[in-house]
């Protein structure tokens, strides 16, 4: 989490549709037609908020890894005719998540990268994402939304989720999905298909094993599946790439059959070395989850999420996830007015559609920490629900906020979590360092449960090892074989 600015709370939203471009069905470009010069433009306009909001652009060896191999397959694409006609970023983000944009701007999250096995995964996931640019699906998205005027506003893209589908309802959730980098335009099944089969033909140009792309779509799918056990959700499709390629586990055997019969390398040792010692996880820098707990060694403060609520830490917010409300911490400017703090983040939660006021403000204080909380009961599409805004002062300059939404009545889910914030002193922020990816070989007598112990986790050592290796129940290790484990280090 870094500094947000209240007023930008639907600036992503924004972007997502001006991505979307208002073009007509009539003249959206083809798979094989190159970059346009309004694609172009539109891309380079795109690209300093799209780094802003996925925690930056990494650099240095991994990162130049990671931008000779989106080069080489996004040239498949016909977009470009040169490999310097492509944009590839690593992004410093601790979420699964990878797009790519209009004008040649390819991206993926080092997490994404951790996820992978070999550099034929690496490229088919960014084939995939060049794919979805090559058949202009954001245009056509946005063009069918026009033509039905199912998207009239920038919250429109978005589900409804707690509030439904009212005006309100929309912006109030743009804010808080946008904390955890959930805000993309969704792609429809047909799409995620069409966007494998031209990853697929990417891999296959390149040399690639096509096959590559049914493998990653099942570490995702396995992922995705063990964060919903470990955060205890019954969905494992609702984390962060999902949210934007709908169901990878329902489009595994789909990309088996279209690589059927395809050869090539995957490069996978090379793959490992080359990703050794990247970050794994939350980046100290913009704070870490730990359970239930979230610490910043940087802004020196910790809370703790409510029984049964899980979080996603996303560049500009902490989001709080549960089956009774969602919230998110955030930061902003503030002039040492806590009073006049918590009615800017309601005006923003209210954005343009509507005017948003706590009833009432009140004054605390949570830890030696002064606070100002009020709350503003709003009507949704489900019923009346319940905003809540808790700011905290920290210094003359600096203040921090939750944002919650829940069922009217029932704000005080949270209460917990308002009650636990608190400063960490500099001996603790200083025990904070990142988890990283260590690859090793694999010695006679290694044995899956000897490696997953080396796992630097209190739970689901096993578990999140056979996953992080793209390994089944039935699989085993063999001496020589070089593997991903995750420890601490600075």
């Amino acid at each position: 989490m870094r500094p947000l600015k209240p007023a930008a709370l639907t600036s992503v939203a924004a972007l997502s549709l001006a991505l979307g471009s208002c073009t007509t069905m009539g003249n959206i470009p083809g798979p094989t037609t190159p970059i346009t010069q309004s694609e172009a433009q539109m891309g380079a306009e795109a690209h300093p908020q799209l780094l802003a909001e996925f925690g930056g652009a990494m650099t240095g060896p991994h990162a130049q890894y990671v931008e000779q191999v989106g080069r080489n397959i996004a040239v498949q694409s016909g977009l470009g005719n040169a490999q310097s006609d492509f944009t590839v970023t690593l992004l410093n983000s601790s979420v699964n998540n990878a797009f790519a944009i209009p004008g040649g701007y390819v991206y993926t999250t080092r997490q994404l990268v951790t996820l992978m096995n070999n550099e034929a995964e690496l490229a088919g996931v960014l084939g995939h994402e060049v794919g979805h640019v090559a058949a202009r699906h954001s245009q056509r998205r946005q063009a069918t939304a026009q033509q039905n005027t199912l998207l009239g506003a920038a919250g429109a893209i978005l589900s409804g989720i707690l509030l439904g589908d009212s005006s309100i309802g929309q912006q109030l959730s743009q804010g808080f999905l946008q904390g955890s980098q959930l805000l993309t335009l969704r792609f429809s099944r047909s799409q995620e298909l069409q966007a494998d089969e031209l990853g697929i033909q990417y891999l296959n140009r390149a040399g690639y094993d096509p096959h590559a792309m049914a493998t990653v779509l099942a570490s995702l799918a396995a992922q995705n599946a063990l964060d919903a056990s470990l955060q205890g959700r019954d969905d494992a499709t609702v984390p962060e790439w999902a949210s934007t390629h709908p169901d990878p586990a329902s489009r595994v055997q789909t990309a088996r059959q279209r690589a059927a019969g395809g050869t090539g390398v995957t490069n996978r040792d090379t793959f490992l070395t080359r990703i050794d010692g990247l970050v794994y996880g939350d980046d100290p820098e913009q704070g870490i989850i730990e359970g239930r707990q979230f610490i910043h060694p940087v802004f020196r403060l910790s809370f703790t999420a409510p029984q049964g609520f899980y979080m996603v830490n996303g560049t500009r917010a902490v989001s709080i996830n549960g089956q009774s409300g969602q919230g998110q911490l955030s930061t902003g400017p503030y002039d040492g007015n806590l009073d006049n703090y918590v009615r800017s983040v309601f005006r923003a939660l209210g954005g343009n559609q509507q005017t948003l006021a706590p009833a009432s403000l009140e004054r605390t204080t949570v830890n030696g920490i002064p606070a100002a909380y009020g709350t503003a009961r709003v009507n949704s599409g489900n019923g009346q629900v319940d905003v809540v805004v808790f700011a905290y002062e920290f210094s003359n300059n600096q203040a921090f906020h939750f944002a919650t939404i829940s069922q009217a009545g029932r704000s005080g889910t949270f209460t917990p979590m308002f009650n636990s914030m608190r400063r960490i002193s500099q001996a603790e922020a200083n025990r904070v360092v990142p988890r990283r990816i260590d690859v090793v070989t694999v010695r006679s007598g290694d044995t899956i449960s000897s490696l997953a112990s080396r796992m630097a986790f209190d739970n689901a050592k096993e578990q999140r090892f056979r996953v992080l290796n793209g390994l089944g129940s039935g699989d085993t290790l063999r001496a020589g074989q070089k593997v991903k484990i995750v420890v601490r280090g600075s």
